[in-house]
């Protein structure tokens, strides 16, 4: 990436990402810890995410791992130390450089899912896909079929199980081109054979872009070849 001036103030700058390649974590502690002795393979320690790699970070409950995918997404900023974005540090960022940085570089699967209820399954992935049009409608139908939800495109999000809401909030942010996937326990509540054909579904979604996966979990990981697993 590199530095832009956003307007004629020296000090006013904004980010122009091409592609991110590392994200790096620079003794970041949520400030909720901040007075416990954490003992963490991520929380104070030095850790560099590379593009194209795997990662899992396994937690009990309350470790903080969804506040981890929170601070590198940008929608929490309750934390010590820096996160950087090849070499830049993410508490410069404006409005503008996030909007650009998950649409494009950093897509999240939220552990709550945040869709929307009242839209459809379908509707819940288009509305994410037509700010890219990363994928055709037809690839995205053929994605829904592939993980048992051909018959729900129409249904809405408010009528469906979690289970089969999490298929869909999966195939939300595959629908849009990342270097950087976070999947914050992304197969919680699907059976091993749903969750399987999810792994697969990702892992070739990452594979195409050359991108990362980082994965969480307090029990029930996803079959993916990780890099490295780290405990949180």
């Amino acid at each position: 990436c590199r530095l832009m001036p956003a307007s004629s103030h020296l000090n006013n700058y904004t980010i122009d990402f091409s592609v991110m390649n590392d994200i790096r974590l620079n003794h970041t502690l949520p400030r909720v810890l901040s007075s416990s002795n954490v003992q963490s393979e991520i929380w104070n320690n030095d850790v560099v995410l590379q593009k194209g790699e795997i990662y899992l970070i396994e937690a009990s409950s309350g470790a903080g791992k969804s506040s981890l995918c929170s601070f590198i997404s940008g929608y929490r900023k309750d934390f010590s130390g820096m996160i950087l974005f090849d070499g830049v540090d993410v508490s410069t960022f404006t409005i503008k450089d996030w909007v650009d940085v998950r649409s494009r570089h950093l897509s999240l699967v939220f552990q709550e899912l945040k869709l929307f209820p009242e839209l459809t399954a379908i509707e819940n992935v288009l509305i994410k896909n037509q700010l890219t049009n990363h994928k055709t409608l037809p690839q995205i139908e053929e994605w829904f079929s592939a993980v048992g939800l051909g018959d729900k495109l129409n249904s809405k999000v408010c009528e469906m199980s979690f289970g089969q809401q999490q298929r869909v909030a999966i195939l939300r942010a595959l629908s849009q081109p990342f270097d950087f996937l976070l999947a914050d326990e992304p197969v919680s509540h699907l059976d091993d054979a749903n969750a399987h054909i999810i792994s697969e579904i990702l892992l070739n979604e990452a594979k195409a872009q050359g991108a990362t996966i980082v994965v969480t979990s307090i029990g029930k990981r996803m079959n993916l070849p990780y890099n490295k697993i780290f405990c949180l």
